[in-house]
């Protein structure tokens, strides 16, 4: 019996000597406050294949991104202000695509912001612009050349917002990862203290730190902006973020992949944003991956919904990985002042309501399983280890924590994600805890927490081989036609009253000059759709060019879209209303297969058909062959598109493609 007794003694100091002690108290005085965790829709067009979903996928699809307690329970949204340009998978439209023109109906942005404070009244939003329309730069590639004009765009969206939507926007950015400009934002700020909006914050300058040195000696730039918010930070800040005081942020962050290393990235980042940075909120792009995959970043949403045809989406991990925060947490409550680094790797933040409820966040990601895309990520080291929590102040008296967990697993593809284990005991204040890799733990006083579900979504099925759209369905105006990615230009359905017989209603490009970029975007308008493997299909499509000076093209394997749209190659058939015709094997339409007269003219309706079988290209024009087995091998594959041969006003109708 000694013996047992003795190796139970010498067990017992093992266990106290490998253990790590950490102190949770509330008496020495609290942290920054938690500003949310949150994402972003657009940034390049990347929820526009989700409007488009049948019910009840699309509602699904919402209550897992929004509904609290029950999925991710987002607690901010950042959207694009749309700016009629190529921002990294499409473009989205403008609510002033001419300094004359406004309208708050186009674009998802505002019907996504709805179902977002439908389920969750409290999130926050925040808008900020990637590209702006071309007559704001006068001219010019430059959006502060006239910073009262700027203000006013953009204020007219925050506006509209409300007049239109009820929807109140809590926070406006500047400039998505461009130079940002003191005198605008001064301006900005001055114009929405005048016309009544003096409570809505700016968020500055999303990109790098470099603001912070400019606020430090600027006392009105200072005033002017209130969280200074950085991309891709790579959970560290700089001196002089710090010396401002003010509320810090990563505004962008994330990027990756939604497997189970992307869910790593995103668990260490929501931890150590706070822990080794100081910031507060972290926002993902994106919020959900529903644009189509070939596009760049493919499937770098929280979830994905990339098939409306079908019906079909995915609840990846990061979902879960966000879940560990959001359901226990809320903003406003205050970060425990503690170090946060576990001593053999990892993280953890404790947070508290100030009421009594206490939240504990986990992370043991190790190096190779969080990478995130952007910064590279220095080595460290991550073991096996017991940590030993040591609850004062106001919790010493709690007797258990809820406890949730997820274990990423890497070669089985076989995670625990999100899985309630009920009470954990605590004895004397002491909350010890045996912790291995790749592990997320949430402990908190909050019996709330949910792993929601849904029936499952109907199965995955390819973009259907027969297609057509007549554009007949005008529910509302100035929206997009149903799958459609709009790559460079805005295409919208259009009510031609002019035209009596049956080309009432169409699809019009209406973009007339060159946006204020953000990429680098093509010279042409684009439109693509359809699926990328297709090889062998035929395309039709009725088109009206407005202008002596346009041109239109339809086109098959379609090689590349987003911010790599210029290079784009695939097989393109234009012409042009001064009668001839050209065949190209690119965008640009320098690479030129055939050329011709085909008796095109301007405001007329003509039909286009392009053949692509096998290394056979042929085209028909209103039903007549004008060109015929023009033999080509490159590209192989790619999506069907429609376009214009530069910012004119174009139209499209009776659109049918048949893949075989």
């Amino acid at each position: 019996m000694r013996l047992w007794s003795l190796l139970w003694l010498l067990g017992c100091r093992a266990a106290a000597w490998w253990s790590d002690d950490y102190s949770l108290d509330d008496a020495v005085g609290l942290g920054r406050q938690l500003d949310g965790i949150g994402a972003i829709s657009g940034g390049g067009a990347t929820s526009r294949l989700l409007v488009n979903y049948p019910e009840p996928y699309r509602s699904q699809i919402l209550d897992y991104l929004f509904k609290p307690n029950f999925g991710a329970s987002l607690q901010l949204l950042k959207v694009e202000i749309g700016g009629d340009a190529q921002t990294t998978d499409g473009t989205e439209p403008s609510h002033m695509h001419y300094e004359n023109d406004e309208n708050y109906f186009r674009g998802y942005e505002w019907w996504l912001m709805k179902e977002a404070k439908k389920r969750n009244p409290s999130i926050k939003l925040i808008g900020l612009p990637w590209a702006f329309p071309g007559w704001i730069g006068r001219g010019m590639s430059w959006p502060y050349a006239y910073p009262d004009v700027t203000a006013y765009y953009i204020i007219s969206w925050i506006i509209g917002a409300k007049k239109y939507h009820d929807l109140d926007i809590d926070y406006i950015g500047i400039w998505n990862e461009r130079p940002f400009n003191s005198t605008y934002i001064k301006v900005l700020r001055k114009t929405l203290d005048r016309v009544g909006l003096n409570t809505l914050g700016i968020i500055a300058a999303d990109g790098t730190w470099n603001i912070a040195n400019h606020m430090l000696v600027d006392p009105y730039l200072y005033d002017a902006v209130e969280i200074v918010g950085a991309h891709y930070p790579g959970t560290e800040t700089v001196k002089a973020a710090q010396l401002t005081l003010k509320k810090l942020w990563s505004s962008e962050d994330y990027s990756t992949f939604n497997n189970e290393v992307g869910s790593g990235c995103w668990a260490r980042i929501l931890n150590q944003n706070y822990v080794n940075g100081n910031m507060t909120a972290t926002l993902a792009w994106n919020l959900v991956a529903s644009y189509y995959e070939e596009l760049p970043f493919g499937r770098c949403g929280l979830m994905t919904a990339q098939e409306p045809w079908s019906g079909h989406y995915s609840v990846n991990s990061p979902i879960w990985v966000t879940a560990h925060t959001t359901q226990f947490t809320q903003p406003g409550w205050y970060y425990l002042k503690v170090d946060g680094h576990l001593k053999k790797g990892g993280s953890f933040v404790a947070l508290t309501d100030g009421l009594g409820n206490l939240t504990v966040i986990i992370e043991t990601m190790t190096r190779n399983h969080s990478k995130c895309i952007r910064p590279p990520l220095p080595p460290y080291v991550v073991s096996p280890q017991k940590a030993v929590f040591h609850l004062k102040g106001s919790f010493s008296k709690l007797k258990s924590l809820q406890m949730w967990y997820s274990k990423l697993d890497f070669s089985t593809a076989n995670s625990t994600l999100f899985q309630s284990l009920g009470p954990k005991n605590i004895s004397e204040g002491i909350l010890a805890l045996n912790l291995g890799l790749d592990e997320i733990y949430t402990l908190t006083t909050l019996t709330t927490g949910h792993k929601g579900s849904s029936s499952e979504p109907p199965p995955s099925q390819p973009f259907p081989s027969i297609y057509k759209d007549d554009f007949n369905i005008r529910n509302p105006p100035f929206s997009e036609a149903p799958y459609f990615a709009d790559q460079t230009g805005v295409f919208e359905y259009f009510i031609n009253a002019s035209d009596p017989g049956d080309h009432v209603f169409t699809l019009r490009q209406v973009v007339t000059q060159r946006p204020v970029t953000w990429a680098l975007d093509a010279t042409n308008t684009i439109s693509i759709i359809g699926n990328y493997k297709w090889i062998n299909f035929i395309i039709t499509c009725d088109i009206y060019i407005e202008s002596n000076k346009g041109g239109a093209f339809i086109a098959g394997r379609i090689s590349k879209g987003g911010i790599y749209v210029p290079s784009a190659q695939g097989i393109f058939f234009w012409v042009f209303p001064d009668g001839t015709y050209r065949v190209t094997r690119d965008l640009a339409g320098v690479d030129i297969l055939m050329k011709g007269l085909s008796g095109v003219r301007a405001n007329r309706w003509h039909t286009l058909t392009l053949i692509l079988k096998g290394s056979n290209i042929s085209g028909m024009l209103n039903g007549y062959p004008l060109w015929e087995n023009i033999t080509t091998h490159s590209p192989e594959n790619g999506w069907a598109a429609i376009g214009t041969h530069s910012f004119e006003l174009t139209q499209f109708d009776n659109f049918h493609v048949e893949a075989s």
